[in-house]
């Protein structure tokens, strides 16, 4: 798995127990897979439509680093599900994992539309793929 992004808990990200407020995590793992998802298929246009349970491991508290990991799951016809896994950059332990993440290429119309997609491609393939060095 690769991780992406990490961010810094600060104060304003604390719940009244003093560690991570998970609403906070989830909203940046959701801005997470939405990014992920933007540069896989291409399309600025994606919406989540489902995340599965969410198993929180541990809690980080205020000054911890935190990395969120994405993978893809599957590629469907619409959609791209994707698995995340948290883990404290300071002490490795994992904080958090999501089995499935299910984000939806959309049209124009803002209705699913096919995303012509089946496997991982990176940045730099693209640009290479389109003439650009």
């Amino acid at each position: 798995m690769n991780f992406h992004t990490r961010k810094w808990v600060k104060p304003e990200d604390l719940n009244p127990n003093s560690t991570l407020f998970g609403g906070r995590l989830l909203e940046w793992i959701d801005e997470e897979a939405a990014l992920y998802t933007i540069v896989q298929l291409e399309n600025r246009k994606i919406v989540t439509k489902f995340i599965s349970e969410i198993n929180f491991i541990q809690a980080p508290v205020q000054g911890d680093i935190i990395e969120m990991g994405i993978e893809v799951v599957n590629f469907g016809r619409t959609s791209l599900t994707l698995r995340c896994e948290v883990r404290n950059k300071l002490n490795r332990e994992k904080v958090l994992e999501i089995d499935k993440i299910v984000m939806v290429n959309l049209g124009d119309d803002g209705m699913p539309t096919p995303h012509g997609k089946n496997k991982v491609e990176y940045v730099a393939d693209r640009m290479k793929y389109r003439g650009n060095n």
